[in-house]
């Protein structure tokens, strides 16, 4: 029979043996696990571009049409310009910036910088504002690409992490996502509206509103709401810098 004191040091080295494998496994495998999470990022960026980039030319792709990242305060004005690989104006790449954490401050009343990305796709210039929300079980995000008039939309791409199969998850479906090409988020006063999710259609919605809305996700109301808040939470941080930028 083994003493309680062997039984005691067996175990405690198996214990220091298997956490010390578990950090060099972790170790090894966070390269790897970034990188990953970068390419998925970069993909959702393209999918607003309405481009379906594989895990192989996701970054080829993306060099090749997002010429400019911008980072905007909560002023609209620019922060950092990375262009063309290299920083023209600050430090911190707009690529990098934890759109949750800046909302969170956002929030809280604190200084906050959001990211900007700007195509050119077909000599056209298009603007990709990334967006993150609360949905029903957890976050959904996603992003929304605008015309040169950084007013009507040319690609949506959203997706979550928990919604509901079936009801709430519907908003990674490109049925859904494809409704908001061509809506405008600001009216023909110039003031900003955003797009609502509407519950029922936008068939219920008054004339000359239809342009601002999308159908909402039949039995999945608190996801299309969370996706409405979204929109408006994120959008409406650039107003100022598209009143300063562009002639809506």
């Amino acid at each position: 029979m083994f003493s309680n004191r062997y039984i005691f040091i067996y175990s405690t080295v198996m214990v220091i043996i298997v956490a010390v494998l578990l950090s060099l496994t972790a170790m090894l495998l966070q390269p790897r696990q970034e990188k990953n999470m970068t390419i998925a990022k970069i993909q959702g960026i393209l999918a607003a571009l309405n481009m379906n980039a594989t895990p192989e030319n996701a970054e080829e792709l993306y060099q090749q049409y997002i010429t400019t990242e911008l980072a905007v305060d909560q002023n609209g004005q620019v922060t950092t310009i990375y262009k063309d690989g290299k920083f023209e104006m600050g430090e911190v790449r707009p690529f990098t910036i934890d759109l949750k954490k800046e909302l969170y401050n956002k929030k809280m009343g604190s200084p906050f910088v959001v990211p900007l990305y700007i195509a050119e796709v077909n000599g056209d210039t298009l603007y990709i504002v990334p967006l993150r929300g609360t949905g029903l079980w957890g976050p959904v995000y996603g992003n929304i690409a605008f015309e040169s008039n950084f007013n009507e939309i040319a690609g949506a791409y959203f997706t979550h992490d928990k919604e509901t199969p079936g009801l709430g998850a519907e908003i990674s479906t490109k049925e859904f996502s494809s409704q908001f090409i061509g809506k405008k988020i600001f009216n023909d006063a110039g003031n900003f509206v955003s797009v609502k999710v509407v519950k029922g259609g936008i068939s219920t919605l008054a004339t000359g509103q239809q342009i601002h809305g999308v159908d909402a996700i039949s039995g999945g109301t608190i996801t299309s709401n969370a996706v409405s808040e979204m929109l408006k939470n994120c959008l409406e941080n650039y107003i100022v810098y598209i009143h300063n930028t562009i002639t809506i």
